[in-house]
């Protein structure tokens, strides 16, 4: 389990410095995904089941919804990350031309100049802790800096990107189902039955559609639903448990700690909200 030193919430998604010392499950988030080195072991991101190096010369980037997990480098032993999540619709009403979705050109690249500043500076204010109306400025300016990098080095690659484009309505209804039902002890045979799928069937047209298993797209539902709850001051940690259809609080904080890297009660501590 880790530990944040700081946590911020804004129109922009999230922004957090991390701690990380044990290894974190596959997972995703709607939103794109930035992971920059700060200090202690160098770790490594998986993406897509392609490990990249966490260093201080890197970044590691994941578009929408692609999944990816977190080895540290010496097991028990934290090391600093910087984190951004960045909503794609935040980015795109304000992005110098945007592809759609915020999908990266590619999934890992190195660190110009510029993003070294950005980062720098970032680091900065959130450990200050003060004029957090600059956050969003800067926030901006390191995502795009990524964006555009991402893209050039994609280029030299000839590397391209998959959008996830949801075409059956079968998996469209399923969808549905989870996201209505978040609140209740979703059973994923369930589901298929009700989407007129058999379930080994509905497991991989899911899988060719979204590029995700269903357990790992109702997962970062799940987390999304959590990250959100834990902002409410007047839920308690139990009562989102129960919200979530989790058996018990210890339960819930097991999969939070997995998905997100610390505890869900360490998490609405240090979390702020801009």
């Amino acid at each position: 389990m880790g530990d944040a030193v700081a946590v911020y919430h804004g129109p922009f998604g999230r922004v957090a410095i991390y701690n990380l010392r044990d290894p974190m499950v596959t997972h995703a988030h709607r939103e794109g995904h930035l992971t920059f080195y700060v200090d202690g072991p160098m770790s490594q991101m998986p993406v897509m089941d392609t490990p990249y190096d966490l260093n201080p010369e890197t970044v590691v980037a994941c578009s929408p919804w692609q999944p990816h997990s977190f080895q540290p480098g010496v097991l028990g032993t934290p090391s600093m990350f910087l984190v951004l999540y960045i909503k794609p619709i935040w980015y795109s009403e304000i992005a110098r031309n945007p592809r759609p979705g915020l999908q990266f050109g590619t999934n890992f690249f190195y660190r110009t100049a510029k993003i070294a500043g950005y980062v720098n500076k970032l680091i900065n204010l959130l450990f200050l802790n003060e004029e957090t109306d600059l956050i969003d400025g800067y926030l901006y300016e390191l995502t795009q800096e990524c964006y555009d990098e991402s893209w050039k080095q994609a280029e030299a690659l000839e590397r391209s990107i998959k959008l996830i484009a949801v075409s059956d309505f079968r998996v469209r209804r399923a969808i549905q189902l989870m996201r209505e039902g978040i609140g209740e002890t979703m059973i994923l045979d369930g589901i298929a039955r009700e989407s007129g799928l058999s379930r080994p069937h509905f497991f991989k047209l899911f899988k060719q559609q979204t590029g995700l298993t269903p357990n790992l797209y109702l997962n970062t539902l799940r987390v999304e639903t959590a990250l959100s709850d834990l902002s409410d001051q007047s839920k308690t940690v139990n009562s989102i448990a129960e919200h979530l259809g989790f058996s018990s609080q210890a339960s819930f904080s097991r999969f939070f700690s997995s998905n997100v890297g610390l505890a869900p009660s360490h998490y609405r501590r240090v979390a702020s909200f801009i």
